[in-house]
């Protein structure tokens, strides 16, 4: 019988499409025993595991060869694929960034392509699971993590967070958005209780994370260590089976950070489906506890099949059944890596200070001493689960003091800045100095025509900073350093915001962050103006800890051991503690500012370009109220790259009007220029939530709308006149 070329069409492309992944995943769950069931919803910590296919990383979780579920092998990756103390030996990966240095790019698809490369790499060593996706609000500028996190705004941190998910999960592996929630400190992280109300709540860090699984769709959210509102996150009905799984209907699975869960019935019953890194808690819960739970009635068969459900479905809603990763490591192109994080380090990069055009560097035949940061070797790099052994080795490797020195070394890539610039300048003569002698540093400084300095700020995991202030006397040099030369620029290696005592007296002062694999190329190419000083904040600097909600760090205290030295911790006597976040609500950042009518050392999204720009026009869409155009031009005489941004003044809860970011465009424009420009805005970035009707409500009135350069700055304003409008959760 002959079969027409359109029928068999239509039949090979209905064959071609596979069922639905929901309709996949109950499929194979239908065919789990009992004893299968209770197979996946608990892994080991990789350090320890020994049998299958296991491998030394963050965990592993056995397969089910039978129904073709293969093992979870799971990688750290806040930056790229993490080799924590460099266990699997000779294995190297390319670092992207911090994750605020690539949240300063304020750029989307360069969030996206770096997730996309790291995921890549990640496939490439054998790994199906990335840890990624921090999106954490940095509501402390000493918390140790910010340096993986996506800034202080809601809308900039779920969107980048997002985009980088999705870039991981385009290879058909598995990422999580995490720590779910509010884990905005990390001293006493695992006792702590965050103590916050839900409105505020639902304004800040839960749409952060809202707007980053809507975005990225991850497979897993991972669940905190802290406790909110005194319950432990991982065990927290409301956040997990109300508004994670209820609300926003999230279909992927909860998971447990390494050593966060303390019970089996109600963490199960409460929404958490997967016991990560069991050897770390006090008992395997999801072993034989969880097993004589469902014997006793306390959790039920359908809760068992409802956890695996959501496992699996993963598994086919990322492709990664339809396309598994390879059984040995493939080849990888570093070369090619290290370019995708050299171009989100040059766009991170933001020039905060440039004095009398001090910038880009026009050097010629000058003598140009660099001090400090050991510049001459490498660039550096936070600690922590999130640490990348780079390609090519560690440049330098310093045991850090503190209880970090067990599992965290100070580790500089091998990129230097000096080696880059001496490339980049060869008429010039460098001198380097490694600044730990003052009165050396000075006087080589006296005998130069320009200085750079580079100062260095070291976070990890497990604890944070003491204060804002460089450590290891860097403000004392960059003073004696500005006394002895005019012409100074002050390159900051920092995990997040610092104090400045020396600002007045240095010419300029540029934030690089923690820059990845290629970071002193970066650098090189931004102070020589190959590309444009494109970086804004994504997080407020303070002038002084004083200024923030917290000034001292709950739990954080000073002891002294035999020899008299002191150091800062938290006092483990203690049973818990609480973190008060009612503080300042929602009014995270520069919302806080506003709101307590403070005066930051540089404001969120402050940053200086090499050209000039205006902006102008800030307009309605006459088709639609949430939509609004404006214009952007290049002033100036050389390409640059603009960001311009959109806040609304909004009424808040407390009758007092705050002011919100509500979108941002960035372009790229040539000399002369102009570009219109539009902005469309999510209608709940102007609400507030109601708790007592479970919305987000919309007030009826004006709302003020500025087009800005930073949080700070109005170039045009234009007034919206909107209806009342409910919003479901």
């Amino acid at each position: 019988m002959a079969v027409s070329a359109a029928t068999l069409a239509a039949a090979t492309s209905t064959f071609a499409q596979p069922e639905p992944p929901d309709a996949r995943a109950k499929a194979i769950v239908d065919q789990m025993t009992p004893d299968e069931q209770l197979i996946m919803v608990k892994g080991s910590f990789g350090w320890f595991s020994k049998s299958g296919d296991a491998v030394i990383a963050a965990g592993w979780v056995p397969g089910i060869k039978r129904l073709g579920l293969p093992s979870l092998r799971e990688s750290d990756a806040g930056m790229g694929v993490a080799n924590l103390m460099g266990k699997r030996t000779g294995d190297v990966a390319t670092s992207l960034p911090s994750g605020l240095a690539v949240a300063a790019t304020w750029d989307p698809d360069i969030a996206y392509r770096g997730g996309a490369m790291i995921g890549s790499e990640a496939r490439a060593k054998t790994f199906n699971v990335l840890l990624a996706g921090g999106v954490n609000l940095v509501r402390d500028a000493r918390n140790g993590r910010n340096f993986e996190y996506a800034g202080e705004d809601p809308l900039l941190s779920g969107v980048m967070a997002g985009q980088a998910i999705k870039g991981v999960q385009s290879n058909h592996i598995l990422s999580t958005v995490k720590h779910f929630v509010v884990n905005d400190q990390e001293t006493g992280r695992n006792v702590l209780s965050s103590r916050i109300d839900e409105a505020s709540l639902r304004e800040s860090d839960l749409l952060a994370f809202e707007l980053a699984i809507e975005i990225g769709q991850p497979a897993s959210v991972m669940c905190a260590y802290n406790r909110i509102n005194g319950v432990y996150a991982c065990e927290n009905d409301f956040l997990l089976n109300k508004v994670l799984k209820g609300d926003w209907a999230y279909k992927g699975w909860v998971m447990s950070d390494w050593g966060s869960v303390h019970s089996a019935a109600l963490a199960a019953n409460s929404g958490l489906d997967h016991q990560s890194g069991y050897t770390l808690d006090k008992k395997p819960w999801f072993g034989a506890p969880l097993k004589d739970a469902l014997a006793g009635g306390s959790v039920s068969r359908n809760r068992i099949h409802d956890m695996n459900f959501r496992i699996v479905r993963s598994f086919y809603a990322t492709g990664l059944m339809d396309n598994p990763v390879p059984i040995t490591p493939q080849a990888i192109d570093y070369a090619s890596n290290a370019k995708v994080s050299q171009e989100a380090a040059e766009a991170g990069i933001v020039v905060l200070k440039n004095k009398g055009n001090i910038l880009p560097l026009v050097l010629g035949a000058r003598k140009v001493a660099v001090i400090g940061g050991h510049a001459d070797v490498g660039v550096l790099s936070g600690g922590g689960s999130s640490q990348v052994r780079p390609v090519g080795g560690p440049a330098l490797e310093i045991v850090p003091k503190g209880a970090a020195a067990a599992f965290a070394r100070i580790t500089y890539f091998p990129s230097s800045p000096l080696k880059a610039l001496e490339k980049r300048y060869p008429s010039s003569q460098f001198t380097f100095n490694n600044g730990d002698d003052v009165a050396v540093a000075t006087a080589l400084a006296k005998d130069t025509d320009l200085v750079i300095v580079f100062a260095n700020q070291w976070a990890t995991e497990s604890e944070d900073l003491v204060n804002m202030n460089l450590p290891d006397n860097q403000d004392a040099l960059i003073e004696a350093l500005a006394a002895a030369n005019k012409k100074v620029v002050v390159v900051l290696q920092t995990s997040g915001p610092v104090a400045m005592p020396w600002l007045d007296k240095v010419a300029g002062v540029v934030e690089a962050w923690y820059p990845g694999s290629n970071g002193g190329e970066a650098i090189a190419r931004v102070l020589a103006g190959d590309v444009d000083a494109a970086g804004r904040l994504p997080v407020t600097f303070p002038t002084a800890a004083t200024q923030l909600p917290r000034p001292e760090i709950p739990g954080l205290i000073e002891k002294k051991n035999s020899k008299g030295e002191i150091s800062y911790g938290l006092d483990y006597g203690l049973k818990a503690f609480d973190v008060d976040y009612n503080i300042e609500g929602a009014n995270v950042g520069y919302r806080w500012f506003e709101h307590q009518k403070l005066k930051p050392l540089f404001p969120f999204g402050y940053g200086l370009s090499y050209t000039r720009f205006t902006y102008s026009g800030l307009s309605l869409d006459p088709s639609n109220s949430l939509q609004v155009n404006f214009t952007v031009k290049n002033a100036g005489k050389r390409p640059g790259i603009a960001t311009p941004q959109i806040y609304a003044s909004v009424p808040g809860r407390d009758g007092v009007r705050v002011k919100r970011l509500v979108g941002w465009q960035r372009v790229t424009l040539k000399p002369g220029e102009t570009r219109s420009l539009t902005v469309r805005i999510d209608p709940r970035l102007l609400a507030n939530f109601d708790v007592a009707n479970q919305r987000w409500k919309v007030a009826a009135g004006a709302y003020h709308l500025v087009l800005g350069k930073s949080s700070a700055d109005s170039s045009a304003t234009t007034t919206v006149q909107l209806s009342e409008l409910s919003i479901a959760p």
